[in-house]
């Protein structure tokens, strides 16, 4: 009798909780402390009709964490209160990466009276591990909620974390979202295209090259280059030309630059002497990428002429594609492997060795400095062959796991199991 009674106050206490306004936050947070065990109560609380008491819930399964919140935040996307569905996208994002609703969109409001608007702007370059699949029904429920969320906000913030997920099934969802009238919404689906690299969406982005948004314009300029879309190459060649502001002009040279064609060589030329060390060193890029050894010379010289470290990397990095890759002390390909040394330039010489890397010689001789280099290089170089490397990388990184340095092991580390998820 006992046990029955025990138990129908339980049945009694969750039919209240889900109920109506007799529950307060506070009462979520008491439930919360039981653990995993209390999600099923929190998720019937994502029923009931008091907003706060839904935020309450959603914010402490985030707290509780995996491997049973998942689903029911999952199920939160689909509340109609905007905050509650950020509060969910964003759990959904720190259930793969831990520590994101830290830093996330919505981290502001966990302070009273603050605006996620700023937000919006900060550094977004965060994106899980390749070695990570994501549940086909997260990625669905994310897309879903960038088409149509229940406030540009909240689609914003699904559609950056589609890209932190690299979600590929929610493409579709993210350039329909480039068609919106809302700059930020946009601007957060062309950085979600550019994690995830499905170069089938570049010829349905192509025409937000032309955008008045500077950002938006520039976001456009960046993907179309990075998704490879060739036949975007005059539309760039005329922004380049028609723009005032310097950032465009850098961006539509930049990504002139990776749809390499002799058609562009007059525009390479023309920039390779620019007072602009940023179109400098776009310029020296395509030239690289043509891959044309009668260009070595002038090259060379330019590299050794240039006294700015950006252009220089850039020319290091053309000279390497034009065939100068041997391994010495001032080699252009040592130049770029020193400079993961440096923390103002390293960002600028990792994407470069990233792209060397695809070809297989080059990749070779990566092994012999990854294993000898230093901390900075062998952390680097690790990163460079999880991106680039094939099945001959993985037992130089397999070696590299027993590095002193537990620092470098464990990048050794996750870069094998990244490796091997691409294999």
């Amino acid at each position: 009798m006992c046990r029955f009674r025990a138990s129908l106050l339980g049945l009694l206490t969750v039919a209240l909780l889900a109920g109506q306004q007799t529950t307060r936050p506070k009462d979520v947070r008491e439930i919360a402390k039981a653990g995993s065990s209390a999600i099923p109560q929190l998720q019937e609380l994502l029923k009931n009709q008091d907003r706060d008491v839904r935020i309450e819930a959603v914010k402490q399964i985030i707290e509780i964490g995996p491997p049973r919140s998942l689903d029911p935040l999952i199920l939160a996307t689909q509340d109609n209160d905007p905050e509650v569905q950020m509060l969910a996208t964003d759990g959904i994002v720190n259930f793969y990466l831990p520590g994101y609703v830290k830093t996330g969109v919505t981290a502001p409001l966990r302070k009273v009276g603050t605006s996620i608007k700023g937000k919006f702007t900060d550094t977004n370059d965060q994106v899980i591990d390749a070695y990570l699949t994501p549940r086909p029904e997260a990625i669905a429920a994310l897309g879903k909620l960038v088409r149509s969320g229940a406030s540009m906000d909240s689609r914003a913030d699904a559609a950056r974390a589609v890209g932190i997920l690299r979600g590929k099934a929610a493409v579709p969802d993210l350039v329909d979202a480039t068609h919106s009238k809302n700059s930020e919404l946009i601007y957060e689906a062309l950085i979600a295209l550019q994690k995830i690299r499905d170069e089938s969406a570049g010829p349905q982005i192509s025409f937000l090259v032309h955008d008045l948004d500077p950002k938006v314009q520039i976001a456009a300029i960046e993907t179309t280059g990075l998704l490879r879309n060739k036949e975007a190459a005059p539309a760039l060649a005329d922004v380049l030309t028609r723009a005032k502001d310097a950032k465009v002009k850098r961006a539509a040279l930049t990504s002139l630059a990776m749809l390499p064609s002799e058609k562009s060589r007059p525009i390479y030329t023309q920039y390779l002497n620019d007072k602009d060390d940023r179109l400098r060193a776009a310029a020296a890029e395509g030239f690289g990428r043509l891959k044309n050894p009668s260009d070595a010379a002038m090259l060379e010289k330019a590299w050794l002429d240039e006294g700015k470290p950006q252009p220089r990397l850039s020319l290091a990095f053309a000279l390497v594609l034009d065939g100068k890759t041997a391994l010495s002390e001032f080699s252009p390909l040592q130049f770029l492997i020193n400079t993961l040394n440096s923390a103002a330039y390293n960002g600028e010489a990792f994407p470069f060795l990233v792209e060397l890397a695809r070809d297989p010689k080059m990749r070779e001789s990566l092994y012999a400095p990854m294993g000898t280099g230093t901390k900075a290089e062998k952390i680097g170089l690790a990163g460079v062959l999880a991106r680039s490397g094939d099945a001959d990388s993985v037992a130089p990184l397999q070696k590299l796991t027993n590095d002193p340095d537990p620092a470098v092991a464990q990048a050794a580390l996750t870069a094998v199991r990244n490796l091997q998820a691409r294999m």
